[in-house]
């Protein structure tokens, strides 16, 4: 008897362990640019252009289900717009970047003037999914609706990335380049046309999202108020895919505390940056370690305004147990929580029986979980607590379409 389940138990140690390697195998090929396949040079065809009268009308493209879905019933705005970042003509090319954007018919909730202007929350997708597939997936129009803030969801074009990832892991996009630059002043540019208060910005994101939504919020704190981060891998020590996927499975050895610390010693008048992680237990994509790490990043970069829970003290702790029947059935979970005062300014929260999908999402998009907790309530709540005084900027020249 005890052979039999001996031999049972080691061949379904190597199923799951070869169901982990494919997986891995398959992110890390995510992770590596795509070869565009060369093909026989064509010949150069004449070709013969229709009069204006005689050419057919072009037909109208039909929005996506998510699309369709991500603001089906409700009364708010949900637009798509291109924006542009222009180049110097010399150095760097103009840059060009698609987003969709929710206003919500609602006036936002933590003011009783009608006319206050409304907070802005920006999400960033993970790889494998469109703007449209977060907004529908996450339900955070619906959230916008009820709450009164705004939405806007920057995405990754399939030409800079076969997989719409965002290239959190290079070192230039570290140093707030890239898409980080051209975020950043698309924020700016949406607060500034849509009279959004610039004092209550948040950005949020999954996966390479979350990745990317720290690097956004950590170089820009002038213009994101807290950041918040669902399965999200450490920040600052990768340089490239390999690097990438083996922080992404293994965390970062003992880096991860020498790049905290030498970002804050880079910015000494740094005014902090409240954050949230939200990471399951199961995540196999983005191991737990990960949390673990970003949190002990974060508590260095907040180490000037935190006044509980202190490494010495430790955070405050809460379990909240799993919830299986009623209308909105939970996964247990676990807040670590320090704070700034009375205000929360770092929370960690560790799902049980997650893996790597967006808590309390819509099950029929991938990289969502039915139950929950609700991630996009959790993140809104913490965002509410935190405002930021702008400091102004000087204007730019880029450009958006409505």
């Amino acid at each position: 008897m005890s052979k039999s389940l001996s031999s049972l138990w080691l061949k379904s140690m190597r199923r799951v362990s070869k169901v982990q390697q494919a997986e891995g195998l398959r992110l890390f090929k995510s992770l590596l640019p795509k070869a565009v396949p060369a093909g026989r040079p064509r010949k150069p065809q004449l070709k013969l252009v229709k009069p204006a009268a005689a050419q057919p009308a072009r037909k109208a493209r039909r929005p996506t289900a998510a699309q369709a879905r991500a603001a089906a019933g409700l009364p708010g705005t949900w637009r798509k717009a291109w924006f542009t970042l222009p180049g110097d003509g010399l150095y760097t090319d103009a840059r060009r970047m698609m987003y969709w954007l929710y206003l919500p018919a609602t006036a936002a909730g933590v003011s009783d003037t009608p006319a206050a202007p409304r907070p802005l929350v920006v999400m960033l997708h993970g790889c494998r999914q469109t703007a449209a597939d977060f907004a529908a997936g996450t339900r955070m129009n619906e959230l916008a609706e009820r709450k009164g803030f705004a939405v806007l969801y920057p995405q990754q074009s399939a030409a800079a990335d076969a997989h719409r990832c965002w290239h959190w892991y290079r070192r230039a996009t570290q140093r707030g380049e890239g898409d980080v630059e051209v975020i950043a002043a698309m924020i700016a540019q949406v607060q500034n046309k849509h009279g959004l208060d610039a004092s209550r910005t948040y950005v949020a994101g999954l996966s390479a999202g979350a990745a990317l939504a720290a690097i956004v919020a950590l170089h820009h704190p002038q213009l994101v108020a807290a950041v918040g981060m669902h399965s999200a891998p450490v920040f600052g020590t990768t340089h490239s895919p390999f690097s990438a996927y083996r922080a992404m499975q293994h965390g970062s050895a003992s880096s991860y505390g020498a790049a905290a610390r030498s970002f804050a010693s880079q910015q000494p008048e740094f005014p902090g940056m409240p954050a949230l992680l939200i990471h399951g237990n199961h995540d196999s994509v983005v191991r737990r370690v990960n949390a673990d790490q970003l949190a002990e990043q974060f508590e260095i970069i907040n180490g000037p305004v935190i006044t509980q829970g202190a490494s010495r003290e430790g955070p405050v702790v809460r379990r909240h147990p799993e919830r299986r029947g009623g209308r909105r059935p939970r996964h247990a979970y676990q807040t670590s929580t320090w704070y700034a005062g009375r205000k929360p300014q770092l929370v960690k929260c560790d799902v049980d029986m997650l893996g790597h999908a967006w808590s309390g999402g819509d099950a029929s998009l991938e990289f969502n979980e039915p139950q929950g907790p609700d991630a996009s309530l959790l993140m809104w709540t913490f965002f509410s607590h935190h405002r930021r005084v702008p400091v102004p900027q000087p204007k730019d020249e880029a450009t958006g379409s409505p």
